[in-house]
C-alpha cells in the first residue's frame, strides 16, 4: 500500500534546517578558535557554557532529525517496492536497520535512495538521465565525507595539547562543519525532490485509475 510522504518530508525539512543554523553556529566558533587561538584557549572557561549548551542542542536536534529522517526514508522505500520491487535491491526494512551498520552505513543507505529514485520515476526502468543522480550522490559525498571529518577532528582535539595541534583540530573541525552544512542543505532538496517524485506518480495513477 502506498503511503503518503509529504508529511514527514516537511518536518524533515525543517529539522534539516534547524541543523543547518547550529551547523553554522558551530563553524563560527571553530573561526573564532582559528581567528586567535591564543585568545581562545584562555577564554574558554568563560566561554565553555555557551558552548556546551551548543552542543546539548546539537545533538538534541540531530537525534529528532535522525528519528523522522529514516521513519520518512522507510516510506519512501515502502512505496518504491510498490511501483518497482524488481529494482529494489533490498526490502523497506533496510531503509531502517542499514543505518545501524557500522562501515555498511556508509554505502548501503545511498544504494537504497537510489532503488527508491528510480523507482519513483515515471519509467523506473528507463536509463538514468545526464546528471540525474546528481543531487542524490552530492548530498550523500558531502555527508559521508563530513562524518569522517568530524570523527577525526574529535580525536584531534582530545589529543591537542599544544596552540599548533589546537588549530590543526579547529582547521578540520571546520571543514566538517562545512560539508555538514553543504550536506544539510542538499539533505532538503533531496528530501523535498524524492517526495515531490512519489506525489506526482501516485496523483498520477489515482488519475489515470479514474
Amino acid at each position: 500500500m502506498l503511503r503518503n510522504p509529504n508529511g514527514l518530508a516537511t518536518a524533515v525539512s525543517v529539522l534539516l534546517g534547524v541543523n543547518v543554523v547550529l551547523l553554522v553556529l558551530g563553524a563560527g566558533s571553530e573561526a573564532w578558535i582559528l581567528a586567535d587561538p591564543l585568545a581562545a584557549a584562555e577564554s574558554y572557561a568563560t566561554a565553555e557554557a555557551g558552548l556546551n549548551a551548543l552542543a546539548v542542542a546539537s545533538g538534541l536536534a540531530y537525534l529528532a532529525t535522525v528519528v523522522v529522517f529514516i521513519v520518512w526514508f522507510h516510506r519512501v522505500a515502502k512505496n518504491a517496492s510498490v511501483w518497482a520491487p524488481d529494482l529494489q535491491s533490498r526490502t523497506p526494512g533496510w531503509a531502517i536497520g542499514a543505518w545501524f551498520i557500522p562501515i555498511a552505513d556508509l554505502w548501503i543507505p545511498r544504494q537504497i535512495a537510489v532503488d527508491a529514485w528510480r523507482a519513483s520515476r515515471p519509467d523506473p526502468h528507463a536509463a538514468d538521465g545526464a546528471r540525474e543522480l546528481t543531487l542524490l550522490n552530492s548530498w550523500w559525498t558531502c555527508f559521508v565525507v563530513g562524518l569522517v571529518l568530524d570523527r577525526l577532528s574529535s580525536t584531534l582535539y582530545k589529543r591537542a595539547e599544544t596552540l599548533d595541534a589546537l588549530t590543526t583540530a579547529a582547521t578540520w573541525s571546520l571543514v566538517g562543519y562545512s560539508f555538514m552544512v553543504a550536506a544539510g542543505v542538499l539533505a532538503i532538496l533531496f528530501v523535498r525532490r524524492l517526495t515531490s517524485m512519489q506525489h506526482t506518480k501516485a496523483t498520477g495513477m489515482l488519475s489515470a485509475a479514474k
